[in-house]
């Protein structure tokens, strides 16, 4: 077996004491830069490898964090939700964190704080929680470091990063009404979410509040119900914004089978440019928010909570922006 190189073998390498090799390890910022230098040269030199557990004990911090995504089957079916965790790896990856996925269901958010309880965990973000659900409320509660993916259900104080959605869902209206349609109607998110609500206020501040609406749920599935209720109900639809990328993938059959062309009889505009957008036929129309971005920013957030736990709360808004395709 390869023996392990121990802290004094590092400090006899480095020319400097024992204490001085566990400060520069355990991340103290008071070292001199040029003692510091020598030390992680020893480190690379040597091959010494931290002692985490022991670490830990030092800096009282796991290096590792949660990423908390809804329940499988919406994970597994959405090309968004994989976009997430690549942004946010983006940060804790340099940083030297873990990242512990789990996903919304019995028990989930017991574990949670009980992993951050007995510190093995630093912090979480939370991606797309319900209005029903308390653990934001606990996690601020117990006053861990949290970052939430979108504007809280409910207000609370706590840190979250968006897109301006509203201002989306206008670009989506202002789009149809330039391509020359008339006769809109939207498939909207649902409406106990804030992502599903402020899409909806957006394009009926921008056409009217008695455009036609159904509600789906952001998943393929409920996108195709959606659109039969609508033709069913509005045969003459000529412009429809659908407020998810994935939603409008499960709504374009629907209106192929039912003979109307896409975009010569209707013309279709979605939401999140995932890839869902590029799958569709004809490729979607769509309001992208910068999604890797944005959950960059999120890990950004919660790192600068970890390490700095007074850290003021903060909302973090993106601007979206029109990617027009073949649909429209």
């Amino acid at each position: 077996m390869t023996r392990r190189v121990t802290l004094e073998e590092v400090a006899r390498a480095a020319g400097v004491s024992r204490a001085t090799v566990s400060r520069v390890v355990n991340g103290v910022t008071s070292v001199d830069e040029n003692i510091r230098q020598a030390v992680e040269e020893a480190i690379s030199n040597t091959g010494y490898l931290p002692n985490l557990a022991a670490r830990s004990l030092v800096t009282r911090r796991a290096d590792a964090v949660a990423l908390v995504l809804p329940d499988e089957d919406r994970v597994l079916g959405d090309p968004f939700f994989g976009r997430v965790v690549r942004g946010v790896m983006t940060v804790t990856a340099p940083a030297g964190l873990h990242l512990v996925l789990t996903t919304t269901g019995v028990g989930t958010g017991d574990q949670v704080l009980s992993d951050l309880k007995r510190g093995r965990l630093d912090g979480v973000i939370l991606i797309h929680t319900s209005p029903a659900d308390p653990l934001p409320g606990r996690l601020l509660d117990g006053h861990f470091p949290v970052v939430l993916s979108a504007r809280p259900s409910v207000p609370l104080p706590i840190t979250y990063v968006d897109v301006h959605q509203t201002a989306g869902a206008s670009l989506a209206a202002r789009h149809l009404r330039y391509a020359g349609r008339s006769r809109l109607a939207t498939i909207a998110g649902p409406q106990d979410s804030p992502a599903g609500q402020d899409r909806l206020r957006g394009f009926r501040d921008a056409v009217g509040d008695d455009v036609p609406w159904v509600e789906g749920d952001f998943t393929l599935p409920s996108g195709a119900a959606a659109m039969s209720r609508l033709l069913a109900e509005h045969p003459d639809v000529d412009g429809v914004f659908v407020a998810s990328d994935l939603m409008a993938r499960g709504a374009l059959p629907v209106l192929r089978r039912a003979g109307r062309r896409v975009p010569e009889d209707v013309a279709i505009v979605g939401f999140d440019d995932s890839r869902a957008a590029l799958d569709c036929d004809p490729p979607l129309t769509t309001v992208r928010q910068p999604t890797e971005e944005m959950a960059a920013e999120m890990a950004r957030l919660l790192v600068r909570q970890i390490e700095h736990p007074e850290t003021p709360v903060a909302a973090v808004i993106f601007q979206p922006t029109l990617v027009v395709r073949h649909s429209t």
